[in-house]
């Protein structure tokens, strides 16, 4: 078993005992255009992160254990579209993150995975508070995510993206095509944005809420794209378990 929830605390108390990586998927609950479902972010996040737990597992010999992920977040950026968002306020998102980790941290749980399923989550300073905490006991890692990269190299390169774009759209084609509103795929011409901008508000870009064009997704495409990822997590995963202690000060 991978999945946190799955156990009873018995169960998790002999996870501490193997220098097991908890990793915490932390998701939001926000407008994905108008053919994806508003959770797809929360339910993709944890899908990859269990997956690629398992592949860890079964092709490293790794010991990890996903917790449940997180369903709300900062989702400011989405209020202009009016409905279909839980927006946290930052401060407020920052502590209940570090609440989280402490919690993971009091148990015994020594390397620590936050793996975000928004771009827009800025969690640096809560990792940067949490592991001079902690320092010698526990370390939590802040891993970029290689979803660009990735698409870059098996999807089309030209195709703009950003938000409910192909890359999403396809992965859901794959894994979850009942949640897919096909009649409603379309291109948006969606401007570029200032994803800098620290007012950032999507309906000043796209009319529908997609940033980018989600009109090249495919179920087959999506296939390509979720073993790219899967296989790509499971490797970091692998980095970060064995990067060694005393980098990280344990």
């Amino acid at each position: 078993m991978v999945r946190f929830g799955d156990l009873n605390f018995e169960e998790i108390a002999q996870y501490t005992q193997v220098d097991c990586l908890a990793v915490v998927p932390t998701g939001c609950t926000e407008q994905q255009g108008p053919h994806l479902p508003v959770d797809f972010d929360t339910w993709f996040v944890e899908r990859v992160c269990v997956a690629a737990a398992e592949k860890a597992q079964q092709a490293f010999s790794l010991d990890v254990l996903v917790f449940p992920a997180m369903p709300f977040g900062p989702t400011p950026e989405h209020r202009g579209f009016g409905f279909g968002f839980i927006d946290l306020p930052q401060r407020l998102h920052e502590q209940v993150v570090m609440a989280v980790l402490n919690s993971i941290a009091d148990q015994g749980f020594r390397r620590i995975v936050i793996w975000r399923g928004c771009g827009q989550h800025v969690l640096e300073q809560v990792v940067e508070s949490f592991n001079h905490i902690h320092q010698g006991c526990a370390y939590t890692f802040l891993p970029d995510i290689p979803y660009h990269d990735i698409w870059m190299k098996v999807g089309n390169p030209m195709t703009p993206g950003g938000h409910a774009d192909s890359f999403a759209t396809a992965i859901a084609m794959h894994l979850r095509p009942e949640s897919v509103r096909d009649e409603k795929i379309i291109d948006p011409q969606s401007d570029p944005v200032d994803w800098d901008d620290p007012d950032l508000d999507f309906s000043q870009y796209s009319r529908t809420g997609v940033i980018g064009d989600p009109t090249q997704a495919t179920a087959e495409l999506g296939d390509a794209l979720w073993q790219a990822v899967v296989l790509r997590v499971a490797e970091i995963y692998k980095t970060l378990a064995e990067t060694p202690s005393t980098d990280i000060g344990l």
